[in-house]
């Protein structure tokens, strides 16, 4: 009995305990499983928050992006469509041409009414007008829907653009337009194999664009008549006016709602530059699939396998991103260098054609002009000299050229030299000569008042902006025009050590607009129109010119007017140039000026009298004859008649003609111009002419000319004729170019010097050490060689102990010349710089002045 009741207790016991764990486990399982599932709806809330947020990010971006691309692209059509110059027709053709590359089906103008005018497309309208015009006339770039005359919705855009309207008003906005189905599209808004589904509303939400899995369709008044609340009370619930309040605000908003008949997590997020809102839904049963899963593992696994995949994801995200932000930066760095690349190509072509070929025009002019002429020496030396001026332009333009980076960077070097003011300006008219007579136009040349012809100044650049202007001058003059350039002086303000001169280029062609003048020292920048798309030209040439100009402390002025022509006014204050020059005086002669220009005839008249001539002066052939013979009836007749080629009436050589055959072969007459003596030579010796005096008519220039008419020689001209003393003089040239060796050995050779050669540095110091002291007179020291070169050579050869080594003039001759090389020279113990190709006569100066 005791066993009975004790297995009885025992199996109570165990039914009890077997029962009680059958009930604790189902409570404790359901209990599990309410928890579970109201963490899984926690964790699929928070899952879908954070996977939505980021996604939504991702489309709004992308959103953003096309919107802002769409706007660039209106706002650059509005850019280069410029109603100036075109009637409505040829606009509304342009910017029809303009939209539709640009991918847009309609455009319209707007009215600050909100009237619109269509120019392609079906006629459209906002849906709100009202709000979508103020923000066009405002200026805020703002999309809005829109519907066309059929009843289809699509996208507008606006931007503020002022054009003729068919009223005879001005639009106040652009608008286009492109079909709804493109913001769809590009979103992907239709995609069936998403996990999410999409639609776009108005703050007040309604439906602007609802996906293809979207129970709602486009145009419904309100989305949250389609919603109902999962729990109002959960942390998750949705409710409508939290919902309301988030679309007008323009925050983000996310909740758990029933759509369709169906749990899903809601997601909104405001979409850039427009009043709408992307609306994303995550159905929850796509989700709890994978929940349910998960708890049947154990709860690490669970919690790693989360983490996992949310972190590939974010893995993922973050690749993506860095590879498309990478993509868009070395995207705009190719761009970039594309755009500077081209820049610099199109730069340095221009410039190349534009000062290149004006010297090598008049090279290659007067080799054929001295080819068809071998057999007159006068001609072939006047040729040459043509030549080796415009040879030496060649070479500064070179080295111009390769400094085109200092300029570019605004490092621009000055060369301070001492030139000519006659030289230079006579450098410049042979240059202009070829392209002047090639287009059969008028050039004068005046000089007024210049007392101080040397000065110290960047003769490179100085020619390069006199001929940048007469090229232009030249260009845009029409045939048979005419171009002047002058050049006068005044003291200058910065002192007696001064002198301030101005050079003036005018021309009567086609002249600019005030609106061009404006930008006329911009970079590319060229007059637009019929009248001058068949000239060349990149439009550099200006900018140039106005950054070498400020470079050497001058300054600039233009006054041009569009068929009346242009002129430009250049003021420079340049340093005057000590020299000692013989006195320039002239037999008291009784001259005749004749020239069409009063200017010319009163500026030379004042320098002949300057210099110890009485001048008059006349305007005409005829006028000039009759007073020539009326003073040789008198017997107190010219003894010299200058007279110009070109006179009204009658020319220069007609009026030597009648001048030979009533006064006969007894004094000169002389003929001036700024035109090649070579074109009518020929011509004017037969009809009795002199000579020739070219133009300009500085007062040196009519010296010397003069000068060989006076009954005993000119100290001047004998003293500028003298040869310099070299004979006897040993050299020890340092080159290992053998051709150039040749070259340097023949021509100083022909002066009477000894030279011998050195193939290199180190072979120049050996020669050096081994010769007795004062044996050689110079060393002439090449910079690039091999071994050793001229700067190395030349800090050893100052280093030797011998009486000599520091006091034997060392002088740099290479194709390194510019400032900074010729700075470098001085200072490693050289005595001067001498630039290749070598100019003789200055190799012949520097070496006399330093071995004398």
């Amino acid at each position: 009995m005791a066993e009975n009741r004790k297995k009885t207790r025992t199996e109570k016991f165990l039914i009890r305990s077997f029962v009680s764990l059958i009930l604790f486990s189902v409570c404790a399982f359901g209990v599990l499983g309410f928890y579970m599932n109201f963490r899984s709806r926690e964790a699929f809330h928070q899952i879908g928050e954070v996977y939505m947020s980021g996604v939504n990010k991702q489309m709004s971006q992308r959103f953003e992006s096309i919107i802002q691309l769409r706007f660039d692209q209106v706002q650059g059509l509005v850019s280069v469509v410029s109603y100036e110059g075109l009637d409505e027709e040829e606009l509304h053709e342009e910017l029809a041409y303009r939209a539709k590359v640009r991918g847009f089906d309609y455009v319209a103008l707007c009215s600050n009414t909100g009237e619109f005018e269509t120019i392609i497309g079906d006629a459209v309208q906002p849906v709100k007008p009202g709000p979508f015009v103020e923000a066009v006339l405002s200026g805020e770039q703002r999309v809005a829907i829109g519907v066309d005359a059929e009843g289809r919705s699509v996208v507008l855009f606006g931007v503020k653009a002022e054009y003729p309207m068919h009223d005879g008003g001005m639009s106040s906005g652009l608008i286009t337009a492109v079909p709804l189905s493109y913001i769809s599209d590009l979103l992907a808004l239709n995609d069936e194999n998403q996990p999410m589904n999409y639609c776009i509303v108005r703050d007040d939400s309604s439906v602007v664009i609802a996906g293809a899995a979207v129970p709602v369709e486009s145009g419904d008044e309100s989305l949250m008549d389609s919603l109902s609340a999962l729990h109002e009370s959960a942390s998750t619930g949705y409710s409508a006016e939290d919902f309301s309040s988030a679309l007008e605000e323009g925050r983000s908003y996310d909740a758990t709602v029933i759509f369709g008949g169906e749990e899903q997590e809601l997601f909104s997020t405001p979409l850039p530059h427009s009043e709408w809102n992307l609306i994303a839904f995550m159905p929850y049963n796509q989700l709890n699939s994978i929940m349910e899963q998960l708890d049947s593992h154990r709860t690490n696994f669970t919690i790693l396998a989360c983490v996992s995949v949310l972190l590939v994801m974010l893995w993922i995200f973050v690749q993506y991103y860095r590879m498309s932000n990478n993509r868009l930066k070395e995207l705009e760095v190719a761009r970039q260098e594309a755009f500077e690349a081209s820049k610099a190509k199109s730069e340095f072509l221009a410039n190349m054609s534009h000062d290149i070929r004006t010297p090598m025009n008049a090279i290659v002019g007067m080799t054929a002009i001295a080819r068809a002429h071998i057999d007159d020496i006068e001609q072939v030396k006047g040729c040459l000299k043509k030549i080796a001026l415009s040879s030496k332009q060649l070479l500064g333009l070179i080295n111009d050229i390769l400094d085109m980076s200092k300029i570019e960077s605004g490092k621009l070097t000055l060369s301070y030299e001492r030139i000519s003011l006659r030289d230079l300006f006579d450098g410049i008219v042979s240059v202009m000569q070829p392209q002047i007579n090639s287009k059969k136009q008028s050039f004068d040349v005046h000089i007024e008042n210049v007392e101080t012809e040397n000065v110290w100044c960047d003769g490179v650049r100085l020619t390069q902006v006199l001929l940048n202007l007469l090229s232009n001058a030249t260009k845009y003059t029409l045939e048979g025009g005419s171009i002047r350039v002058s050049l006068s002086e005044e003291p200058s303000p910065k002192g007696d050590g001064y002198i301030r001169s101005h050079i003036v280029v005018k021309d009567n062609g086609i002249g600019m607009t005030p609106e061009f003048l404006e930008r006329i020292y911009e970079s590319y920048s060229r007059a637009d129109g019929e009248r001058v798309h068949k000239i060349e030209g990149a439009g550099l040439g200006m900018a140039i010119t106005k950054y070498i100009v400020d470079a050497m402390e001058g300054s600039i002025e233009i006054e041009s007017a569009l068929g009346v022509g242009s002129e430009f006014r250049l003021t420079f204050d340049f340093e005057k140039a000590n020299e000692s020059e013989a006195s320039m005086v002239l037999p008291s002669w009784n001259m005749l000026v004749v020239d069409d220009d009063e200017f010319v005839c009163k500026a030379t008249s004042d320098a002949l009298r300057s210099i110890g001539v009485n001048a008059d002066w006349t305007l005409d052939g005829e006028e000039a004859i009759r007073l020539a013979v009326a003073r040789h009836q008198r017997g107190d007749g010219y003894e010299v008649i200058l007279l110009d080629w070109k006179l009204p009436g009658i020319d220069g050589i007609q009026v030597a003609r009648r001048l030979r055959d009533a006064l006969g072969t007894g004094f000169p007459i002389l003929l001036i111009s700024a035109y090649d003596w070579s074109e009518f030579e020929n011509e004017a010796r037969e009809a009795g002419i002199s000579g020739f005096i070219p133009k300009p008519l500085f007062k040196s220039t009519l010296y010397h000319a003069l000068s060989q008419y006076c009954d005993e020689e000119s100290e001047g001209e004998a003293s500028e004729e003298q040869e310099l003393n070299l004979a006897g003089r040993r050299l020890l040239l340092a080159e290992d170019n053998e051709l150039n060796w040749e070259i340097a050995a023949e021509l100083l050779s022909d002066l009477g010097m000894e030279l011998e050669w050195a193939e290199d540095g180190q072979i120049c110091l050996g020669m050096f050490e081994k010769s007795e002291a004062g044996y050689y007179d110079a060393i002439l020291m090449d910079l690039r060689m091999p071994h050793m070169n001229g700067y190395e050579a030349t800090e050893a050869i100052r280093g030797l102990e011998r009486p000599d080594a520091r006091s034997i003039p060392i002088i740099a001759m290479s194709a390194d010349a510019f400032v900074e090389d010729r700075q470098r020279c001085l200072d490693c113990g050289m005595n001067a710089h001498v630039a290749k190709p070598i100019d003789v006569e200055k190799v012949a100066k520097i070496l006399e002045r330093f071995t004398s």
